[in-house]
Parts: structure tokens; C-alpha cells; sequence
């Protein structure tokens, strides 16, 4: 887990990029939406992620991630995913929530594409 930039599409056509904290399930990306980000997603559940590394251009490394959002808004799901990200996070299992965030609701994004770079390579 850690942070990544998420691109959604604004309802005027401009991209709305955000960062924000993910984690792993299985092969899919989990996000925690709100606000803006959520309605986009609501709206149209294609989306970016992006990750880099670097200190200068000449070892700038990343990676970009096409894929599709499913909302994930229902009391059950989301203490299940809010559960599994704080076990991720270090939390001990005595500890973890027994209720859902009232508003807290999640994205779980379908890689459909990857691609990288790395500047470093010659």
C-alpha cells in the first residue's frame, strides 16, 4: 500500500487527478471515494492510476494503469474492505473496526492496462 494519483473524467471533460491512499486485493486496486472523485466514478468508471519514483528526469521511473471502478457502497462491503486495508496497514485483528464509516465508501478497480518507464535504462 501507499499513495498513488487517481485520473477520473470531470463531468465538463477535464481530468480531475487526486492523490490518495490504495491498497491490493487480489489483483484489483481498492481506493476509498468521496467528494468529486466519487461522482466522477459514479459517473463514468474509467479511471487511471498512476505511480513515479524519482529525483531528477534522468531516473524518473513509473507506472500507469488504465482500468475500470466498481462503486462499492453497501454497510457489509465496505467494513469488509475497511477491515482488510487496516489488517494491511498493520492493524491487530482485536483492533480492527466492527461498523462501517457512515460516507466511507470504496472504488475497486479492474487493471485493463499497464504501462512503465524507467529513465535510468539506456
Amino acid at each position: 500500500a501507499g499513495y498513488v494519483r487517481l485520473g477520473t473524467n470531470g463531468k465538463d471533460g477535464y481530468p480531475h487527478v487526486v492523490p490518495l491512499g490504495y491498497f491490493l486485493k487480489g489483483e484489483e486496486i481498492v481506493l476509498n471515494m468521496r467528494g468529486q472523485r466519487e461522482a466522477n466514478v459514479r459517473r463514468d468508471p474509467r479511471v487511471a492510476l498512476a505511480w513515479d519514483a524519482g529525483t531528477s528526469m534522468a531516473d524518473l521511473k513509473g507506472v500507469v494503469i488504465r482500468g475500470t471502478a466498481r462503486m462499492v457502497d453497501d454497510p457489509e462491503g465496505c467494513l469488509e474492505l475497511t477491515r482488510e486495508g487496516a489488517r494491511q496497514r498493520g492493524v491487530p485483528e482485536a483492533e480492527l473496526p466492527t461498523e462501517a464509516r457512515r460516507g466511507r465508501n470504496f472504488a475497486v478497480v479492474t487493471v485493463e492496462r499497464i504501462a512503465s518507464w524507467d529513465n535510468a535504462k539506456k
